[in-house]
């Protein structure tokens, strides 16, 4: 049965440096350490992490919301997940809010550690320098 994740953390940028690093395509690769190509119009596909992670924009609200169907490369055939960030003002920083549905579970571990490492301390580490 797939199941979901939800996670609350602050991002140590604007919602604008947030929304940018999750959209485009040269700062995710920055912020990551790994190839990206993300379409920044709803309907437009993405890959992230060198192809491993794949999907399609299903909802932009610019520096407030991105909503996507996402799946890893691993992951069977027509296995597909939703995922939405939704981005509040925090002074200079991000409240950013996290959800993840219709995850395998085979999967859910290893996905909820990888958002921490691959995302969330990245993107803090990105906007310390």
């Amino acid at each position: 049965m797939p199941r979901s994740i939800k996670q609350e953390v602050v991002i140590n940028g604007t919602t604008e440096q947030v929304y940018a690093c999750l959209t485009d395509s040269k700062q995710h690769a920055a912020f990551s350490e790994a190839p990206a190509r993300i379409s920044k119009k709803e309907g437009g596909k993405f890959t992230c992490y060198g192809g491993y992670i794949k999907g399609y924009n299903v909802e932009l609200v610019e520096n407030k919301m991105i909503a996507q169907a996402w799946r890893g490369s691993d992951w069977k055939a027509g296995e597909w997940s939703l995922i939405k960030y939704t981005l509040k003002k925090k002074g200079k920083k991000t409240a950013l809010t996290f959800e993840q549905y219709g995850i395998p579970d085979k999967h859910v571990s290893h996905i909820r550690k990888g958002w921490k490492q691959h995302y969330w301390d990245k993107l803090n580490e990105y906007f310390a320098k």
